[in-house]
């Protein structure tokens, strides 16, 4: 049971003045009062550390993943099959978390990408607004010279329709005197 411990939760290691001290994880077996006082630690060091109750927190991930270590070690002790198996449960969930925040992580880049898109893209058809606008009131004022130079030819013409009319009748009044 303790090899298997010791390969679930290995020991710690740390220098101390010189001295290499080494922790292993206890082998004594958890009391219902363990759990209790385990459960009560993991309620006071959330608060402490002011974990958030939602959302993604570290902080809470962290006192959990302790927790959940903690429990694994009692169990393991009863029962090393039924530990080995929790820890496939942890190791599981822990690469599912990982695929969730790279997934998370992408679809965050993704959307800045598409936003930084549209913001150009935005840019650009303000652009075109401005330029099509521009060739509008320029293609404008050209209809309005084109009127102005047709309403001018259509006078004169009429001027001079009139003038010629004005003209045979004069002929016309002329010839009949003459054939009269």
């Amino acid at each position: 049971t303790e090899d298997i411990l010791n390969s679930i939760l290995p020991p710690r290691e740390w220098t101390e003045d010189g001295t290499l001290w080494v922790q292993y994880v206890s082998s004594t077996p958890a009391t219902r009062l363990d759990v209790i006082n385990l459960q009560e630690s993991l309620d006071r060091k959330l608060q402490q550390r002011q974990a958030r109750e939602t959302g993604i927190c570290p902080v809470r991930e962290e006192l959990y993943a302790q927790c959940f270590d903690e429990v694994i070690r009692q169990v393991t002790i009863n029962c090393a099959e039924r530990g080995l198996l929790l820890l496939r449960v942890r190791d599981e969930i822990r690469m599912t978390i990982a695929a969730y925040q790279t997934l998370y992580e992408s679809s965050i880049a993704f959307g800045m990408r598409k936003a930084l898109m549209a913001e150009h893209k935005k840019a650009e058809m303000q652009n075109k607004v401005k330029l099509l606008e521009s060739e509008k009131e320029d293609l404008e004022r050209q209809v309005g010279e084109l009127q102005e130079r047709c309403k001018l030819i259509k006078e004169r013409e009429a001027e001079r329709r009139k003038a010629d009319a004005a003209k045979h009748e004069e002929e016309v009044t002329k010839y009949k005197k003459i054939n009269e």
